[in-house]
């Protein structure tokens, strides 16, 4: 019975096993290593090779931690047969035409159903539309194990909410939702869990609930940051300073802090289209979530539109003009560079005859290789360029003073795009530059 599956597990007489090891499903991993047996299964043969030799190819937990985990690292599916509880931790990216990519789901329950057992618990992490665990996933999982979803096997689903590369919201410290197909099923994914998330559970009312949960989660903070992006653009059409402006605003008790800048990454830009594209299968057209897609979607190309103003008010020939984007990743001191919207000022740029300069301290060199064939400069051995886009905050970048700046350009006016605006404007124009941010 589900019931008894938590006690098992306790007692180290089931196992658990996550399906996808990346930047969710690995910290999962490892935190309930600590508590009872894990099965960590990846199709990525070579990133199961890496953390079984001890390195942590996305840095969330850190090499140490990966050497001296108790996870049973594997590419073998049918190690999968060995565990009872399991948890589905893998990317639900979008197609280009913003459609949701369902494939990496659907393959994992594939992979899952094949080797699916009975008495077994299904846990959904992947960010999805509501109704995507059981109009989608339980046929695929039914269809591949001969089993009947609710009498040989449960589901259960828990959005992740891990913040890639930061290291104070974890999942230990994030409450987690947790829902279930029936209260059985809910008890033991809440029992379960609380095992390793300190900060608690909230037990939604149904599976479809949770999905909505986090697709809102994100599609909120989207928003947000559209509305700054707009202002971004107002302002500097009236010559204004949004930072600026935005600090002012910002003394008021209520006025909430979002900053503008490039949107990118697996949930934000992502989730918003996952509820859209649902909420059209039933009629509705979304405006607000989309509009703010929209912004979103072309800030890079905004950024670039803006170096090559600023290099044709510097009297610089914007035909292969020397520009150095410095970050590529898609958020600060993270290595993943999927879904970066660096990528989108880096395509603009060469529209207009330039072709970059891309220094990345952090980013996923073989990543960046293999999905947009880039190939880093070392930071250090820049020069002689006539503009610099600062485009990711890492902390190599935010240790540069204007000495460090100085060094990367050649003659004439030095153009300087600091796209997170992390450097103090009035101190750079003083010195001659011409500063430009969102």
């Amino acid at each position: 019975m589900t019931e008894e599956l938590y006690e098992k597990l306790i007692r180290h007489e089931e196992k658990l096993s996550v399906i996808g090891l990346g930047y969710v499903g690995m910290p999962i991993a490892v935190a309930f290593a600590r508590k009872i047996d894990v099965i960590g299964f990846d199709l990525n043969e070579q990133k199961v090779e890496l953390y079984r030799s001890g390195k942590d190819p996305t840095n969330e937990v850190g090499d140490e931690v990966i050497q001296n985990t108790e996870v049973q690292f594997t590419a073998d599916e049918s190690r999968l047969r060995e565990a009872k509880f399991h948890i589905v931790a893998v990317p639900t990216p979008v197609n280009d035409d913003h459609t949701p990519d369902l494939s990496p789901v659907e393959g994992a329950g594939r992979i899952l159903g094949r080797n699916l057992t009975k008495g077994s618990v299904v846990v959904f992490e992947s960010t999805v539309y509501p109704g995507v665990t059981e109009e989608v996933c339980v046929p695929v999982l039914e269809q591949e194990s001969g089993l009947k979803c609710g009498v040989d096997f449960k589901i259960g689903y828990s959005p992740e909410r891990i913040n890639p590369g930061d290291k104070v919201h974890r999942l230990e410290t994030i409450k987690k939702i947790v829902s279930g197909m029936d209260e059985e099923t809910l008890d033991v994914v809440a029992k379960v869990y609380e095992l390793v998330v300190d900060a608690g559970v909230h037990r939604a009312e149904s599976i479809q609930v949770a999905e909505a949960a986090k697709v809102i989660e994100n599609s909120q903070r989207d928003i947000n940051i559209a509305f700054m992006n707009e202002l971004s653009i107002i302002f500097n059409r009236m010559g204004i300073d949004t930072k600026a402006v935005l600090e002012a605003a910002g003394t008021k008790w209520n006025f909430l802090n979002f900053q503008p800048g490039l949107v990118g990454g697996h949930c934000i830009g992502v989730d918003p289209y996952y509820l859209t594209y649902r909420a059209e299968m039933l009629g509705y057209h979304s405006q607000i979530i989309l509009s703010g897609r929209r912004i979103n979607d072309d800030m890079g190309k905004y950024v670039a539109e803006n170096c090559v103003k600023k290099l044709i008010a510097a009297d610089k020939n914007v035909r292969n003009a020397k520009v150095a984007v410095l970050g590529f990743t898609f958020k600060e001191n993270c290595p993943d560079t999927r879904n970066t919207k660096v990528t989108d000022i880096v395509n603009e740029l060469r529209e207009y005859g330039i072709e970059p300069v891309i220094a990345d301290p952090q980013a996923d060199t073989g990543e960046a290789e293999r999905l947009y064939g880039i190939t880093f400069a070392d930071a250090g051995s820049i020069r002689g360029m006539d503009a610099v886009i600062l485009a990711v905050a890492h902390r190599e970048f935010t240790d540069y003073n204007m000495e460090d700046m100085d060094r990367l350009y050649g003659e004439g006016t030095k153009v300087l795009l600091d796209v997170k605006g992390l450097l103090d404007r009035r101190e750079y124009e003083t010195a001659g530059y011409s500063y430009w941010r969102l």
